[in-house]
C-alpha cells in the first residue's frame, strides 16, 4: 500500500471529491499544505467550499483530468476499473489507494483515534461527540457524515491529538482504520450487495474491533445478540451501553419525552447517575445515541459538566429527522432514513408528535437492498398512515434484479396498507398537495434525491 508521509505534503487527486467524506479528507489534506486537486459529476456547495480553500475541482470526470504532476489518486468503492479517470493513473502507473486507506493513514498522526460504526447511527453518535468535545474545548478534528451546523460542514481541522471519525463496513473499509478508541452501535443486514449474510456482516465487524491495540477502548452496544461471543478473543478493553441490557456500564433512567418526542433522561454509569441530558432530537433511538456518545466523552477525559453543555439542546444535522418547514398547517420534514431499523425508529419517534396523521414520502435506495429486505421495508413502513412511494434510487446500482418500488408496493397491500406509487416528483407534489391537511406530519425518507419534494413543495 502507498503511504504518505503527513510531513511531505504532495500532490492529491480524488475521484469523486464531492462526496460527503471524500471532501472532508481532501479539506485535511489541504490544512496541511497538499496540493489538492479532484472530479465529480456535479457542482456542488462542498466542491465550491474545496476551490474557495485551493483546490482544483474539475466538473466531470475524464482522462485528461490526469495528469503528470499527481503523485497518487484516491478513489472511493464507488468508482470502477472503467472509470476514465481510473484507467488513466492505472496507465500512467500512479499509485492509488482508496478512501478508507487514505483515512486510516490519517488516524496514525493522533493520539486518540475515534472510529464510530454501526449499521446506523453513525453520523448521529459522531455528531454528538462532536458537540461534546466541542463544548469541552477539546479542539478536535472531526469527520462526519453529513453537515453539522456547529462545524459549519462535514469537516472540522482540530490541532489537538483528537480525531473522530465515521467508521462504514462497505467493502470492509473500517478495516483500513487504525483506531485506539472503536465504537459500535448495532450490527444488522446491509449493503448485501456486498456482503453474504447476517453472519459475514458480524465477522466483519469483529475484524473491525480485532484492530485495536491492547491499550485501546472498544464501545459496544450490549443489546447486540451474542456480543460477548463475537468479542469474545478482544484483547483491549471493553465498554457497554444499552436501552435492554440492564447489565451495560451504560444506560438510561426515567426517560421522559416532551410533546415534541424529545428525550431528556438521566445517563446511568454502573447503577450511579452521570449526567441529566435533554435532548432536542425525537425518538428512543437517539438515546441510544447518546449513550455511545457519553461513553466515548468519558473514554476521554470530557467531565459531566461538559457532556451535559455539549448534548443539551443538540438539534441533529441535515436530513436527521431535519424540519423543513410547514405548508398549510402541513410539518414537513425530511430524515435520511434507507434500512428498515432506521424507517421504523424514525416513524415511532413520529407519533411522539401526536399529529392527526402521518405521511410517510419514501424513496428506496438500491435495487439489492430493496430486494432483499423487502419484507423488512414493508413493515417498518407500515407504521404510516400514508405511504407514498418513489422510483428506487439506484446509487451505485444498475437495474439488473428486475425489482421497483411497485414490488414494494404489492408487499404494503398485503398488510393491509393503502399505498400511492408514482413515477415521477411532479406527480408525488401533485399529490400531496391535493390529500394532505393542516396538523399533519409529511415526512420526505430515503438516502437519495427524495428531499426535493419537500424542498419544492416549500419553494426552498
Amino acid at each position: 500500500m502507498y503511504q504518505i508521509d503527513f510531513q511531505k505534503p504532495i500532490a492529491v487527486h480524488f475521484i469523486g471529491i464531492g462526496g460527503i467524506s471524500m471532501s472532508g479528507l481532501a479539506e485535511v489534506l489541504l490544512s496541511r499544505g497538499f496540493r489538492v486537486s479532484g472530479s465529480d459529476s456535479v457542482v456542488s456547495p462542498l466542491t465550491e467550499h474545496l476551490q474557495q480553500d485551493g483546490a482544483v475541482v474539475y466538473e466531470g470526470q475524464r482522462a485528461s483530468n490526469i495528469t503528470d504532476d499527481i503523485d497518487v489518486v484516491v478513489y472511493t468503492a464507488a468508482v470502477h476499473e472503467d472509470n476514465p479517470e481510473f484507467a488513466e493513473a492505472v496507465r500512467r502507473g500512479i499509485p492509488m489507494m482508496t478512501r478508507a486507506e487514505l483515512l486510516g493513514q490519517m488516524m496514525k498522526n493522533y493520539q486518540d483515534a475515534v472510529a464510530i460504526s454501526g449499521t446506523h447511527g453513525k453520523t448521529t453518535t459522531t455528531s454528538m461527540v462532536a458537540e461534546i468535545l466541542l463544548a469541552a474545548e477539546a479542539d478536535p478534528t472531526i469527520s462526519v457524515g453529513g453537515i453539522l451546523h456547529s462545524i459549519g460542514g462535514n469537516i472540522r481541522i482540530g490541532h489537538s491529538g483528537c480525531f473522530v471519525t465515521e467508521a462504514c463496513e462497505y467493502t470492509n473499509s473500517f478495516h483500513s482504520f487504525f483506531p485506539t478508541i472503536a465504537v459500535i452501535l448495532n450490527i444488522r443486514e446491509d449493503h448485501l450487495d456486498f456482503f453474504k449474510d447476517i453472519d459475514d456482516i458480524r465477522d466483519s465487524f469483529h475484524t473491525f474491533a480485532k484492530l485495536l491495540p491492547e491499550n485501546g477502548l472498544l464501545i459496544i452496544n450490549a443489546d447486540i445478540p451474542d456480543y460477548r461471543k463475537l468479542m469474545g478473543d478482544i484483547a483491549c478493553r471493553m465498554v457497554t451501553f444499552a436501552l435492554e441490557n440492564e447489565e451495560a456500564d451504560y444506560r438510561a433512567a426515567d426517560i421522559v419525552y416532551n410533546e415534541a418526542g424529545h428525550a431528556s433522561f438521566d445517563v446511568m454509569k454502573r447503577g450511579e447517575k452521570l449526567v441529566h441530558l435533554e435532548l432536542e432530537v425525537p425518538g428512543e433511538h437517539n438515546v441510544d445515541n447518546a449513550l455511545a456518545a457519553v461513553a466515548v466523552a468519558e473514554a476521554l477525559g470530557v467531565t459531566g459538566e461538559a457532556i451535559e453543555k455539549g448534548l443539551d439542546g443538540y438539534t441533529g444535522t441535515e436530513r436527521r429527522f431535519e424540519l423543513k418547514g410547514e405548508l398549510g398547517g402541513v410539518t414537513v420534514v425530511d430524515d435520511y432514513a434507507h434500512h428498515p431499523d432506521e424507517i421504523r425508529a424514525t416513524l415511532l419517534a413520529a407519533k411522539k408528535l401526536h399529529k392527526k396523521k402521518i405521511w410517510c414520502v419514501f424513496q428506496p435506495h438500491t435495487y439489492t437492498r430493496t430486494k432483499a429486505l423487502m419484507k423488512e421495508f414493508a413493515e417498518a413502513l407500515a407504521l404510516a398512515d400514508e405511504v407514498v412511494l418513489a422510483k428506487i434510487y439506484p446509487a451505485r446500482e444498475t437495474d439488473t434484479l428486475g425489482i421497483s418500488s411497485a414490488n414494494l408496493a404489492v408487499e404494503l397491500e398485503k398488510l393491509g396498507k393503502k399505498v400511492h406509487y408514482f413515477e415521477s416528483f411532479d406527480e408525488i407534489e401533485n399529490f400531496l398537495l391535493e390529500n394532505c391537511v393542516p396538523n399533519e406530519l409529511l415526512i420526505t425518507m430515503g438516502a437519495g434525491d427524495v428531499v426535493k419534494i419537500g424542498e419544492s413543495l416549500l419553494g426552498l
